[in-house]
């Protein structure tokens, strides 16, 4: 009899826990899930920027100075990045030659 207590626990745990998967799932049209959601920024704040281009936080006014055609715009006094413009960017041959 206890065995099929610790069965019972066992299953009404297996549940829960897959309950608490799909409570947690997002819906998504796409039959791969969440594999396709956007999560690439749609900008890019300046201070950040070092993350995406592979290079040291401090050296990113160096970059930007070397390379002045880097996609960006300019609001209230800070400097944003396309994401999307600012990888076709770095895979551009124009970004190679500068």
């Amino acid at each position: 009899m206890d065995e099929f207590l610790w069965i019972g626990l066992g299953i009404a745990a297996l549940g829960y826990f897959i309950g608490d998967g799909l409570r947690h799932f997002k819906g998504s049209s796409h039959p791969s899930g969440d594999m396709f959601d956007d999560d690439e920024p749609l900008m890019i704040k300046k201070k950040d920027l070092h993350y995406y281009i592979g290079i040291h936080k401090d050296d990113i006014d160096a970059f930007i100075a070397k390379y002045p055609s880097i996609p960006h715009i300019d609001l209230n006094g800070r400097t944003y990045f396309p994401h999307s413009k600012l990888i076709e960017w770095l895979e551009s041959e124009s970004f190679k030659t500068d």
